[in-house]
């Protein structure tokens, strides 16, 4: 399964927005097997919270690739592909969210205790680079965490 946003309606809605409208960028992803293979399905999203009062709109991608993470319980290699499929997105458009206040979010926990803690210092990292943004992680990673696990669920639908 694989959807893509389509970045010109992306940009049609962007215009009908107000500066005011904060925009949300997150990425999560999922294992699934096919055919006694490992894959992994990418889920990305934006989100367009209208006005920062308004309700909102979500614009949403899913890739599945082959999953190649040796440790499953320290799943680095899916967990860094999150943030690259985020971060190219948001260079994608950045100059669609000019002027717009806007945040990425990763589904990445600081705490060691969590697996994704192994690739912490790395995504934030990767983030600032690319982006200049300091990106939010868990528990505050709502974009991720959330809605970009359930976007899946949406596509399917």
């Amino acid at each position: 399964m694989n959807v893509k946003i389509d970045l010109e309606q992306l940009k049609q809605y962007l215009e009908g927005c107000s500066k005011e409208s904060k925009i949300y960028l997150g990425a999560d992803s999922e294992r699934i097997l096919v055919d006694g293979v490992w894959h992994v399905d990418y889920m990305v999203c934006v989100i367009i919270h209208i006005n920062s009062k308004h309700g909102g709109k979500i614009f949403a991608s899913i890739e599945r690739e082959r999953d190649y993470d040796a440790k499953l319980s320290r799943p680095k290699i899916r967990l860094m592909n999150e943030v690259i499929k985020v971060a190219n997105l948001y260079l994608e458009c950045a100059d669609l969210l000019d002027g717009f206040d806007v945040s990425i979010h990763l589904d990445i926990n600081p705490l060691p205790i969590y697996g994704s803690s192994c690739a912490h210092g790395e995504a934030i990292g990767l983030i600032k680079g690319m982006t200049g943004l300091d990106p939010v992680t868990k528990p505050n990673s709502w974009a991720a965490s959330n809605c970009a696990h359930s976007v899946k669920r949406l596509l399917k639908s």
